[in-house]
């Protein structure tokens, strides 16, 4: 887990480290280790770790049986930054991991996404922005030119990597001087401070205010959504580098067996199943990561 933003800052370099010259070792490490006992992981995707375990050990333990595994493990990372890390590390068999997330972790040690959730059956979702209610936005993000705004860690895709990209691509600013810029918070965080106008502005992705508003964290009228991203891949399971081929297509063949009745039982609500998925799945985030220069070294 990683629990500040300098320590984020210094294990995302930590991975670029990697992908120059470590994941021979890395490969080499996770071989080496028992394939009855399967490690997974999954991001902060609810509003607490606890909430997390919670709504996805349904699944994990579903493909350790399904897989023949006497036992398991379920990691819960605080951040995105941390599930990246802990899958280039050789530490994670198999992970849900956001987009952006994931394409870090596979030039860092070669995992491979093989399949796409699914949410409210589409296999894709949108990074928003959201603003107190209240203020006179007619215009994003010409008429928030001066407000605070909150981003998330540089580990998640709606929350830091769209909007750094749109920002320098397409609104032409600089997020550091155009905004009261801060960045580093969790997701239901960034949705809490605007709701109680701690900051006026804040990233978000819209499947967490769905569910923070399902479960009552926060009321519809307390945030007000004042941009919405194009259409982004949904999260990706992956599978480490090192397990065998035929424990990878297994988890794909067990994935795409859950249908909707199955996945009311083994997924957090609104999640339909899954979809088939490559690498290429997820070019469109990987082009941002270059764009912004996260992926500058690497691609090169």
């Amino acid at each position: 887990m990683i629990d500040t933003a300098g320590g984020r800052r210094r294990l995302l370099h930590t991975l670029a480290a990697l992908a120059a010259g470590s994941t021979a070792t890395l490969a080499h490490r996770a071989s080496a280790q028992p394939r009855r006992r399967l490690r997974f992981g999954v991001g902060p995707f609810l509003p607490t770790p606890d909430d997390s375990r919670r709504a996805f050990a349904p699944l994990f333990a579903h493909l350790a049986k399904q897989l023949g595994a006497s036992e398991h493990t379920l990691d819960v990372t605080t951040d995105w930054a941390g599930l990246a890390v802990a899958m280039a590390t050789g530490n994670l068999d198999a992970a849900w991991m956001g987009p952006w997330g994931y394409v870090l972790a596979h030039h860092a040690s070669g995992c491979q996404a093989i399949a796409t959730v699914r949410y409210d059956d589409r296999p894709v979702y949108n990074a928003i922005i959201v603003a107190r209610p209240g203020l006179p936005i007619t215009t994003f993000p010409d008429d928030t030119r001066g407000l605070s705004m909150s981003f998330a860690d540089s580990g998640s895709t709606s929350g830091w990597l769209v909007p750094t990209y749109f920002a320098r691509e397409v609104w032409k600013i600089d997020p550091k001087t155009f905004w009261k810029y801060n960045e580093g918070a969790s997701h239901p965080g960034n949705q809490i401070a605007v709701a109680s106008g701690q900051v006026d502005l804040a990233t978000d992705f819209d499947r967490n205010r769905n569910a923070m508003i399902a479960s009552g964290r926060i009321r519809p009228e307390q945030t007000r959504i004042v941009w919405t991203s194009p259409d982004l891949p949904n999260d990706a399971i992956a599978v480490s580098k090192a397990m065998p081929a035929t424990d990878a297509d297994r988890i794909r063949a067990v994935l795409a067996a859950i249908g909707p009745a199955e996945a009311r039982a083994l997924l957090p609500a609104r999640y339909t199943g899954f979809s088939p998925a490559t690498h290429a799945t997820y070019a469109t985030i990987e082009r941002a990561g270059i764009a912004v220069g996260r992926l500058k070294k690497l691609a090169a």
